[in-house]
């Protein structure tokens, strides 16, 4: 399930979206970016040097609208969507006495809200595609951690979320799985990536992992992979 398939990724603009993308257009597949910035996603198109094949769109994922837009848009374009990835995140990291409200309300409306706006937005779609949706989650999702509590319970619910929803749609022959990535190597949090990011997860190795289950056989269904750095102990 590769070759010809159209996909749609949010934040796809850098990091873990940006990495799946290029795996994805590299397999054959065509891929729609969303984000919230133009000027990123102008950069993202031009490092993917695919203009036939990747359409990018200004969307919020906190905005029901935009994502409905947008799944238009691809489907305007190319006819259908075989597979969409609620990648966008955001983190704030404090002591919960310390945490901003606005922070926490940031987190969970891009982290929990956002992947079931884009679920709503494209379900129709995937239905008719008989295809598949992918939250990208965190292992904050269940390892919990001090200055985590806005990241970990949206990580945590993200992961509830998408486990449900893969019960709910599977009669419809959509696959749902969630991924729980651990230290990946990308500019969240403040982050710049550079050579001591080396021993982390680089964002082409989620998109390699993405690959890999939708080569996966159709009776057969991870729906929640863990996914870490071999040997942290490398930094």
């Amino acid at each position: 399930m590769s070759n010809n398939k159209i996909a749609y990724i949010t934040g796809g603009s850098k990091g873990i979206g940006l990495g799946v993308a290029k795996q994805m257009l590299d397999s054959g597949m065509k891929v729609a970016i969303s984000g919230r910035n133009a000027q990123s996603l102008k950069e993202a198109e031009k490092f993917l040097n695919s203009p036939e094949n990747v359409l990018s769109i200004v969307s919020d994922v906190t905005n029901t609208k935009d994502e409905v837009i947008a799944i238009k848009k691809v489907i305007d374009k190319w006819g259908s969507i075989d597979v969409v990835i609620a990648n966008a995140g955001v983190g704030y990291f404090a002591p919960v006495d310390e945490l901003a409200e606005d922070q926490w309300q940031q987190m969970l409306q891009t982290n929990l809200t956002g992947p079931f706006y884009t679920l709503k937005a494209s379900v129709e779609a995937l239905k008719r595609s008989k295809g598949y949706y992918i939250t990208i989650a965190s292992l904050a999702g269940t390892n919990f951690f001090a200055n985590g509590a806005g990241y970990n319970a949206t990580k945590y619910g993200l992961v509830g979320f998408t486990q449900a929803a893969m019960l709910d749609l599977r009669k419809y022959d959509i696959k749902v799985s969630t991924i729980m990535p651990g230290s990946v190597s990308t500019e969240f949090a403040g982050n710049k990536p550079s050579d001591k990011d080396a021993w982390k997860i680089q964002p082409e190795d989620i998109g390699e992992l993405v690959l890999d289950l939708l080569k996966m056989n159709p009776r057969t269904l991870p729906s929640k992979i863990e996914v870490r750095p071999t040997r942290p102990d490398k930094k």
